[in-house]
This record gives C-alpha cells, structure tokens and sequence, in this order.
C-alpha cells in the first residue's frame, strides 16, 4: 500500500468532507474533533458524492437519500445504505494529509456459533435491510430469506422514476445486495411464497409444501398494487407497477406516439406519467384530486408539480371516475361515468397499494389489513412486522407509512430487538420523488399544519419549505436543497423550533 498527499489539514473544514482522489478513487476526509478520519468518498447505496452531504451531531448524512454514517468509524447508522463505509489509513505529517490508496475494511461475517433459525418473509427493502443488519449486528445463526421473486431483491423505486422511461433497462436495476453479500454472509435465499403461519407453533408454510420452524421471524411482504374491478380491467394493456416483471411488460407494450392513461394521481401515478411522457408518450392522468401530492406536500408545491408535468405535455383530468376501459382485444380508451371517453392504447393503474398479509390469516389485523406492531416493530411473541405491513406508532399516532427507507429503518429496529434489543423508532420519516429531472425530498410526517413558509420559489427551484405546528417543525420539502436537507434529517430527532430552523437553514 502507498501513502499519497492529498491535502492540507488546515483546508479541512469542521462541518463537512473534503473530497480527494487517489487514482480513481474519491475519499473523503473527515475532522473527528481535532483528529481526521479517510472514508470512501461515493455512499454505497447510490454513489452520491458524500462531500455534499451534512455533518451534524456526530453523523454524516448522504445528500441524496439521507443514509446516515458514524463520523468515528463510519458505521452505518441509517438506511437505505446497507453497509458502513470502508476507511482508508490516514498520516499527518507537518499539516500535510497522506491517504492510503488501499481500505483498511475486512468484511466480517460472524461465526456459525448460535442454533437459532431467523426466518424473514419478504426479500425487498425491510426484507433485504432486516438481513444485512443481523449479521452485521453479530447474529451467527441460521438466516433464511423467503423471496417470491427469484432474483434478489432490487431498488425497486428505480421502476417509476427511470425504468420505464427507458433510461435504466430493467436487467440493469441494481440489486439490494449482490450475490457475492449472500454467500459471504450465509444468508440462504427461498423462493417461495408463504401461504400460512402458526404463530403459536413458531411454523411458516411455503406453497411448496415445506414446513419451516423459527425462532424469530420477520414479516416484509410489503404491498399488492390495487387493481380496480372494471370492465375491460384483463386487457392485456392494462397494466399496475410494483415489480421489476411489471416494468417489462409496460415497456414491451409502450411505444412512443401512444396514448397512456394513467388512473390515479399518487407519487407511483405521477413519477410514471412523467417517465411514460419522457419516453414519447401521449399521458393523460385521470386524478381524483385538482391538486396533486397537495395532501403531502402543500398546495404550492402540489400545483407547482402540476404546472412541470403541463409544461412537458401532460394532459390532467379532473372531470369524472372510470367505469370501463374499452376494447375488445386491445385498449382503445377509458370510459367515465359523466360519459366522457379518454382515447387509450395503455392503461396504468395506479391508486395504491394494500398490505400483502392474506397468508397470515390468524392475526389480527387493522382496518386496511395491516399488523398492528409496537414501538419495537413486535407483532407477537418471537414474530415482528415491518414497511408497507405495519401500523406502528409515530408521536403517539398509529401510522401505516409507505416509504422505501422508513421500511429499512423498521426493519434495522426488528432486527436488533430479533436480537433481544429495545430499539424503538425515533427517526424522521423520508422520501424522496422525481418529476421530469427534478427530485423533491420530503422529510418529516404531518397530516395537518398552522404554517407554512418557504426559501424561494417551488415553481422555480431550488426551494425549501418548512411546515410547523404550534410553532414546531413537522415537515419540510425541498427541491435543488439537498444538504440542507441532509442536515435537517439529523436535526429533526429531537423537536426543532419552526424560528431555529430557519436560522440554521439560512447559516
């Protein structure tokens, strides 16, 4: 190994990286107090440039999707990252920096020394998050990860926002973890699909006929796209959008000049009327609401959305609800109960999703058909829910939640208490959405707010919004802000004055 001068100590700024190249290699240089650490430069989840991230509170917070890492050893500390950041070794010598060209990580499987068997039913976000995080928590037991889909799992919010434009193929959607992590780590992939639990017995039935008993298991089955029950729904050009086999079809069937409806104006609705229309697309969305995204986002960032998707061309319709969608082997259009008709070629349903939790017949389950869990994720004894699946309680609230890295946080918190931990979630709940190159972050929940103010225009970003109740931060969303709100997802742990906010915004 080589050391190499990168930089001078005194270039080093307290509150936040210095990115250095070493070959072609970006490394980071992070000040620990008066010490200095050297951490790969790209976060492992997307390879955003961690130089433009926030340190704060002795964590770094990726810019991008607001994974989080110790400063002191580069642990991870919150997803969607599913593993730490390597260190490179690091001299000072007379101010100058030296670096290491060669990372000092040696990736640590635990020993085969623990009986138990640890079933995760669910390979997507929470499944694939919950068995990373045993293993690198030190659980040398038997990991079994029952995946109805035969590859492993994949960053599934890539579908919507770049697959079926048709910038990233559907082959090309990396995975969650590679082959090499599985093996490596001993976690045994099943694919098959569970179609009953004993909970009393500790006992999962696969639809092979197998019979599998655990110690602690976990259930991520995520959620089923909604289909409506309409005439015309079999067409073969009706589509929803949930797995990657799904995006396939859509970009077998699309082709630019075609006409799309899109039934729905959730964020999955919206991030595929923006794709389909960048891919050549003649979209239509049939909304519910005048305003889309309002609920989450307000209604300035809402109508700002909206005015992006007209300017490139999208046609929203407000006026009437779908009754059919005509044709007799191939979409030609949707029918609406006012009588309307909306020329079709495709159709893409999206109006939500339910929880996948038909085979567990025997728990109880909520209204929506969610488990209810408690602060630790825990449904029952030795069995715990977590992502599209779980209510869980939020500020004394129970809320189902549908966010790619809220799923990984549950997911870490049940891993740890599988472990015998008392880990309860105390983060700020984060997504992030993509309209027609633009990316809007919104970190926080809130279903209702007393004020709202913002840092420059949502119809010109970059913007910053911030909601507050009783004078407190309860949201914010942000488009072209990106460390701000980096630095915000550490922030917002602990209640945070609407006024501080801005202070520390405008700093």
């Amino acid at each position: 190994m080589t050391l190499h001068r990168v930089a001078r100590f005194a270039d080093i700024s307290e509150h936040r990286g210095l990115e250095v190249q070493i070959g072609d290699n970006q490394i980071l240089l992070l000040k620990v107090g008066e010490q200095l650490r050297a951490y790969q430069g790209q976060c492992p989840h997307a390879g955003a440039p961690l130089a433009e991230g926030a340190v704060c509170n002795g964590r770094l917070t990726c810019p991008w999707h607001k994974a989080q890492f110790r400063i002191e050893d580069g642990g991870l500390c919150e997803p969607p990252a599913l593993e730490s950041l390597k260190r490179y070794p690091l001299e000072i010598r007379d101010g100058e920096v030296w670096v290491g060209d060669q990372s000092l990580q040696d990736t640590h499987t635990p020993p085969a020394d623990d009986a138990r068997t640890f079933v995760i039913v669910g390979a997507g976000a929470a499944g694939t998050a919950a068995a990373a995080a045993l293993r690198e928590k030190g659980f040398g037991g038997r990991v079994l990860l029952i995946d109805r889909e035969n590859a492993p799992g994949y960053d599934r919010t890539l579908l919507s926002k770049f697959v079926i434009s048709a910038e990233t193929p559907p082959d090309e959607v990396p995975s969650l973890c590679d082959e090499d992590f599985y093996r490596e780590q001993r976690i045994e992939r099943i694919h098959a699909e569970v179609t009953g639990l004993d909970a009393t017995n500790r006992t999962l039935r696969l639809n092979d006929g197998r019979a599998i008993q655990y110690d602690a298991a976990l259930l991520a089955t995520g959620g089923a796209p909604n289909r409506l029950a309409l005439p015309g729904a079999d067409l073969p050009q009706v589509f929803v959008l949930r797995t990657r086999a799904d995006a396939q079809q859509i970009l077998d069937s699309a082709k630019p000049g075609q006409r799309a409806v899109i039934i729905g104006d959730s964020f999955i609705a919206m991030e595929s009327a923006s794709s389909l229309r960048q891919y050549g697309l003649d979209v239509t969305v049939l909304a519910r609401h005048p305003v889309p995204l309002a609920k989450q986002f307000g209604e300035a960032v809402g109508k700002a959305i909206l005015a992006l998707h007209e300017a490139n061309g999208l046609v929203f319709h407000t006026d009437g609800e779908a009754v059919q969608i005509e044709g007799t082997n191939k979409v030609q259009a949707v029918l609406l109960d006012n009588g309307q008709r909306l020329p079709a070629d495709l159709v893409l349903m999206g109006v939500g999703v339910s929880p996948a939790t038909d085979p567990f017949a025997d728990l109880p389950k909520e209204k929506d058909r969610s488990l209810s869990v408690d602060g630790g994720m825990r449904v029952t004894g030795g069995l715990w829910a977590a992502g599209d699946i779980a209510t869980f309680p939020l500020n004394g609230q129970p809320l189902r939640i549908e966010h790619w890295r809220l799923a990984q946080q549950q997911a870490r918190i049940a891993a740890a208490n599988m472990l015998g931990g008392d880990e309860h979630y105390l983060d700020v709940p984060y997504f992030w959405t993509w309209h027609f190159g633009k990316n809007y972050d919104y970190l926080g929940h809130t279903e209702a707010w007393d004020e709202v103010e913002f840092e420059g225009d949502p119809f010109n970003p970059p913007f910053i919004g911030l909601f507050g109740k009783n004078g407190v931060v309860t949201a914010a969303v942000a488009c072209d802000r990106e460390q701000t709100v980096a630095m915000l997802a550490e922030r917002m742990k602990q209640p945070l004055s609407v006024d501080e906010a801005w202070r520390l915004i405008r700093e």
